[in-house]
């Protein structure tokens, strides 16, 4: 379980931080003075700290000197009660992770703590191998196909280098172990590592995340911002879905790995900084170039050096490897005891096409797990639309309630599935049409006539779904 340590010398303030973010995931610390925090940091090794700016005993820019000495990479948040304070200015400037005002938003400390936790996951937890002696709780990079071993040769032959890696893969393909594997082996691991995803944050939000800004730099600009890149100097910086930039953001981000220079938003002051950069994307980024949405010269710069990472479907052969690994994973976090799988499941998983990759398998077989009675995962236990009788009709049933869509949709979430709407959206055409075809005897002109749609739509729509009724005689009911 993550531990939090947090430090405030106002009790009331102490006791509702404490409240707001323990949890059954969570455990949390608390401390009223700096020297209390530097000792709990050396005994206890928390996974992240809150330090308020101004203590009693010591100001929070000494602790976080001392903490740096303790465990330089250990992410820390300061909470302040003034917006325009030097200190927490200054402690972004040597590596703190982030800096809230008091009075503490909760959901945004909340928000901001489990970023920290997670960068601090990224740090602590080793990305090993497959067939690696680690730690316990090591994270494997899992595969024995011919794809896989050119990707673990490539790390080794690049991770101690000090150069710009691009690793390229479908989503879900573990682009992030990867990169968490390049860091821990490489001569910067020791220091400072930060993540971004470029997609998750607001274009109009992420060039500030990256390169700060000064005060008054645009509206809402209230005070300075250190930037992901000030922040990572020494480290290593992770821009993840970097095909995700904006053209303003791409242009500074090229500075940043032609010169190790770059300026927050609004100010006039050149910012040197010696970081290594990792970036990720799951886009084809020379395709996004040939469209005018990426800067060729930047991409020129990424793919000095590029690890591909197959999809699951080009390595099919390490599916019972990655099952394997996933159940004794999830036998853990579970609770369970289950010890393998049918080979009538293993046949249908293999079948599969995966769009959502690793991450699909994974939300698949914890599904399964949670279902199996026993300790082995049977074709039933798998979701409903893995198993070799459900269609989507038969899922959805041929009522189509909106209790039964509902089903499906979640089944289709829980699977991990991708292209959710077009599914379902089949799958209700694939009822209705069957239905009121059935009830007009195949006569597609009164069929078309009821559904509202035109004859050619409707024929387009029996061609792509495979749907044949024949058009059967009238009976003498019809003609009575």
């Amino acid at each position: 379980m993550p531990r939090l340590l947090v430090v405030d010398d106002e009790p009331n303030v102490l006791y509702s931080i404490e409240k707001s973010l323990r949890s059954e995931t969570l455990e949390v610390a608390v401390a009223q003075t700096g020297q209390q925090a530097i000792d709990q940091v050396a005994e206890l090794r928390p996974d992240a700290v809150v330090l308020d700016v101004r203590l009693a005993d010591m100001s929070g820019l000494d602790v976080f000197d001392r903490i740096r000495q303790i465990d330089p990479g250990l992410p820390v948040v300061f909470i302040t009660a003034f917006a325009a304070t030097e200190t927490a200015i200054e402690a972004m400037k040597r590596g703190a992770f982030e800096y809230l005002l008091k009075p503490v938003d909760f959901q945004q400390l909340r928000e901001v703590v489990q970023r920290a936790l997670e960068l601090s996951r990224f740090r602590h937890v080793p990305a090993v191998f497959d067939g690696d002696s680690a730690a316990e709780g090591a994270e494997h990079i899992v595969g024995r196909s011919a794809g896989m071993q050119e990707v673990y040769k490539a790390i080794g032959r690049v991770a101690p280098l000090d150069v710009t890696v691009l690793i390229t893969g479908e989503s879900g393909t573990g682009k992030e172990l990867v990169a968490r594997a390049l860091f821990q082996h490489s001569g910067r691991a020791a220091t400072r590592f930060l993540a971004i995803n470029c997609a998750a944050i607001p274009e109009n939000l992420l060039e500030s995340e990256l390169f700060g800004h000064e005060r008054g730099a645009f509206t809402g600009a209230e005070r300075r911002r250190i930037g992901k890149f000030e922040q990572a100097h020494t480290g290593t910086l992770f821009l993840d879905e970097i095909g995700d930039l904006s053209p303003a953001a791409q242009a500074k981000v090229l500075r940043v790995l032609q010169e190790q220079r770059f300026e927050r938003i609004g100010g006039n002051e050149t910012i040197q900084t010696d970081v290594r950069v990792l970036a990720a994307t799951n886009k084809d980024l020379d395709a996004e170039v040939a469209a005018g949405r990426f800067r060729g010269d930047l991409l020129y710069r990424l793919n000095g050096f590029v690890i591909h990472l197959p999809a699951l479907r080009e390595r099919r052969d390490d599916l019972p490897l990655l099952i394997d690994h996933f159940i004794r994973q999830f036998n853990k976090s579970l609770g369970r005891a289950v010890r393998s799988i049918t080979p009538e499941a293993l046949q249908c998983l293999a079948g599969h096409p995966w769009p959502g990759n690793i991450r699909q398998l994974q939300s698949v077989l914890k599904y399964s797990l949670i279902r199996a009675a026993g300790d082995v995962i049977t074709l039933d236990c798998l979701p409903e639309t893995f198993r070799p009788d459900a269609t989507p009709a038969t899922t959805l049933g041929n009522e189509g309630e909106g209790l039964e869509v509902a089903s499906f949709t979640n089944s289709l979430l829980r699977a991990g599935e991708t292209e959710i709407y077009r599914r379902v959206s089949a799958a209700m055409d694939r009822i209705v049409l069957t239905e009121v075809l059935r009830h007009v005897k195949g006569n597609q002109v009164h069929a078309s006539e009821l559904l509202g749609i035109s004859r050619t739509t409707l024929r387009a729509k029996l061609r792509a779904l495979e749907i044949t009724v024949e058009k059967q005689p009238p009976s003498d009911a019809d003609g009575e």
